[in-house]
């Protein structure tokens, strides 16, 4: 069936717009110096990261669908491809710290030139080729919002590692607002579930193949683990007692001295945490955040619990339905304690990605695109764990209970916590 461009066009320019903003409201707090650090391989520079995500419109939309297009730069392909091999050759992603040029003001022509263009495209493709069209456009505005989070994760990284400790932007009072919410576990009944995404909008390939899975009763924690408690676990000798720890976590624990979670710094026996607000002081009851997968399972066997695998979190998910998240749309950046006043399960959706004890793996029937939109995904299904939920940093319409979000287990610096279930 046709789609009708005088109906999908002005939608889909709406939707474009929007999400092409945010990215450059992001950015916006930032001194130009700020958009070309790379402190570690994981963060790319802002400017790379606002290029990039233009790129991507220009190669998988403009170049294919738009007559007559002319690339903005004949080099542009090499320095902001990230990993697509079809494509050809690109800057190595440890090295795009050395794209001191283009300057800032390149990249934002740039981003304005393919926009423009992306608009005429929309007032001018025939419906047929709209329809055509329509799922490469949705995969590039989806994927502007993954990099949208890794913006502000980056910037996070990024701005703690000057000796100033900058502030991207004040603090809200809503972050101290709640109180403490007492651990409880819920029952989520064991069962046969439904695994993967069925819906009719988008989703990445990763979530399809849609399967049955057997799962045994179980409880879940109805909150995600706070400041207060992993606390406890430090003060216990968490860090230092092999009995907890995975041999390569523990590696990693003794390799890098670790004592706290990324961002924590004690001062005069009294921890603080490097927050885009500056340095605070630790909150108890906030939740615990940029927690590698191993010292989540760390913790979990401490405390005598266990995390989830990412079929247990979808089931509860289906048990518990989430309502609402705090995502980046309230622009707190930061995860909220989760609220005594409210019963249930709270915090499945935002806050913090939360990392579950699954292997990313292709799921039954999966397979790749042609060409290099197949390189999305599936090339990553090895060595890597499972995450599920969203986090502070992603956007709220980015998210849904089959986003299979994926990292490998020594990872610090995205906004990743802890939920327990009971043996």
């Amino acid at each position: 069936m046709s789609i009708q461009t005088s109906i999908a066009t002005p939608a889909i320019q709406q939707q474009y717009q929007q999400i092409r903003a945010l990215t450059e409201a992001i950015c916006r707090p930032l001194e130009p110096e700020d958009t070309v650090v790379q402190p570690i391989v994981d963060v790319s520079p802002p400017k790379w990261h606002m290029a990039h995500t233009t790129w991507f419109f220009e190669t998988f939309v403009l170049t294919p669908y738009l007559s007559g297009y002319e690339l903005y730069h004949p080099r542009y392909s090499f320095l902001f491809n990230s990993y697509y091999n079809a494509v050809g050759s690109r800057v190595q992603r440890h090295q795009r710290s050395t794209l001191t040029r283009p300057p800032l003001r390149d990249i934002y022509a740039y981003r304005q030139h393919v926009d423009e263009h992306v608009y005429q495209l929309l007032q001018q493709i025939r419906d047929e080729e709209l329809a055509e069209l329509l799922p490469v456009l949705q995969l590039g505005l989806q994927h502007e919002q993954q990099h949208q989070e890794l913006l502000v994760t980056d910037i996070k990284y990024i701005l703690s590692t000057n000796p100033l400790l900058p502030v991207y932007q004040p603090a809200s009072q809503e972050t101290d607002a709640r109180g403490s919410t007492e651990a409880r576990f819920l029952e989520v009944p064991g069962g046969s579930y439904t695994i993967g995404y069925q819906g009719d909008g988008f989703c990445f390939d990763n979530e399809l193949g849609v399967h049955e899975v057997r799962i045994e009763d179980f409880q879940i924690m109805n909150r995600l683990v706070t400041n207060r408690e992993y606390l406890e676990f430090m003060e216990d000798g968490g860090y230092k007692d092999f009995r907890h720890w995975l041999d390569e976590g523990l590696a990693m624990v003794r390799a890098q001295s670790l004592e706290a979670p990324l961002y924590w710094l004690k001062q005069e026996n009294e921890w603080y945490r490097f927050s885009l607000h500056g340095l605070e002081k630790v909150r108890p009851e906030a939740p615990v955040s940029h927690i590698s997968f191993y010292e989540a399972d760390a913790y979990a066997n401490w405390a005598g619990k266990r995390l989830l695998t990412e079929f247990e979190w979808e089931a509860a998910s289906q048990v518990y339905p989430p309502q609402s998240g705090n995502f980046t749309d309230s622009q707190l950046l930061e995860p909220l304690p989760a609220d005594p006043a409210k019963d249930g399960l709270q915090q499945l959706y935002g806050d913090l990605w939360e990392w579950t004890y699954s292997a990313y793996h292709p799921y039954p029937g999966f397979t790749k695109a042609p060409g290099a939109i197949g390189e999305y995904n599936g090339k990553f299904m090895i060595n890597q764990m499972v995450l599920r939920g969203g986090s502070c940093a992603t956007s709220g319409s980015h998210i849904r209970t089959t986003y299979r979000n994926f990292f490998h287990p020594d990872k610090r610096w995205q906004f990743t916590g802890i939920r327990l279930a009971n043996k």
